[in-house]
């Protein structure tokens, strides 16, 4: 019999093609707000997928909000790795982005290069992302020669958490916005496709966006980025330690986790769970034969101080 080759790759439906690099560009140059969100497991992405989102990122935000760390510093590569293949396998329309964890990069460009190439490689992703202005410029060139397309990060940089005092509002003074606004342009001419900034001013956002030619994608930057990006356990109400300010709460889904919680262990103790509808049942013939084989051995066995060897 001949075999049929199957995909593990989920298969999503939606009217567009594949969101590409290209997709994004021409967003941009049309004034259509493109919109990201954060995926970590099998399940979500195929929901957003189902979507037509046109980004998902494999955020090191998963430190967080999927395995409970203080901040995204102890992630790593492997970390990143299991859950890029997760969002690979049930996203087939979106962009993906995984995310490069802290000191996976930083220390030498050749452990930039690798680590960059499994993302694609071993994790399924379309592009990396990886933080920092002038100082990646080396990386950056890197890994785009190699044709690992690279999404930059500036603001708030949450790997530079401790140097950056606390999450805190990035870019307030005029020097301070200049200064970040030459690094998004420094990012651009060594070959980033597009720019996430975090947790600036909506008007350094603007003039970041209007400057550069990439997309430049908003998390907690206002209203005047080429897109928006949220942690979707955020959005969702997953994550119960703190919401920021920026976000939209659109679910409050981790209290109806607890409600039903709190009803299954109720239903259990009670009784009420499982159901007869929640049950499997014998054909009534099997059942039968079943209960004369037991009644046989019971009238083999009672009184018998040695039964058959196949039932010691």
């Amino acid at each position: 019999m001949e075999k049929i080759a199957m995909s593990n790759k989920y298969t999503a439906t939606p009217s567009e093609k594949k969101v590409s690099i290209q997709t994004l560009h021409s967003k941009k140059s049309r004034g259509e707000p493109i919109a990201f969100l954060t995926a970590y497991d099998f399940p979500t992405a195929v929901a957003l997928d189902r979507t037509g989102i046109d980004g998902i990122l494999v955020g090191d935000s998963l430190g967080m909000v999927v395995l409970g760390y203080e901040n995204t510093l102890p992630v790593t590569m492997q970390d990143i790795l299991h859950h890029c293949r997760a969002v690979s396998r049930g996203a087939s329309h979106a962009h993906l982005v995984g995310d490069m964890p802290f000191m996976s990069y930083q220390a030498s460009t050749a452990d930039a290069l690798r680590n960059a190439g499994s993302l694609l490689q071993k994790g399924g992703m379309d592009a990396v992302k990886l933080e920092g202005g002038r100082d990646r410029v080396q990386v950056i060139k890197a890994i785009t020669a190699a044709g690992i397309p690279v999404m930059g990060h500036l603001g708030l940089t949450p790997q530079s958490v401790h140097q950056l005092s606390g999450w805190r509002v990035q870019a307030k003074s005029a020097d301070a916005a200049q200064a970040l606004i030459e690094d998004a342009v420094i990012l651009e001419d060594s070959g980033c496709y597009a720019l996430v900034v975090e947790s600036i001013p909506v008007e350094v956002a603007e003039l970041i966006s209007k400057r550069l030619s990439i997309p430049v994608i908003g998390i907690g930057a206002g209203m005047k980025c080429d897109g928006q990006i949220l942690v979707t356990h955020d959005m969702l109400g997953l994550f119960d330690r703190f919401t920021p300010r920026f976000v939209k709460k659109y679910a409050d889904l981790f209290s109806e986790m607890e409600r039903a919680f709190g009803e299954y262990i109720a239903d259990v103790k009670k009784g009420r769970f499982p159901a007869a509808e929640h049950a499997n049942t014998m054909d009534p013939q099997a059942l039968r034969s079943l209960m004369r084989e037991i009644h046989m051995v019971a009238d083999v066995t009672d009184g018998d101080e040695d039964p058959p060897a196949r039932y010691h």
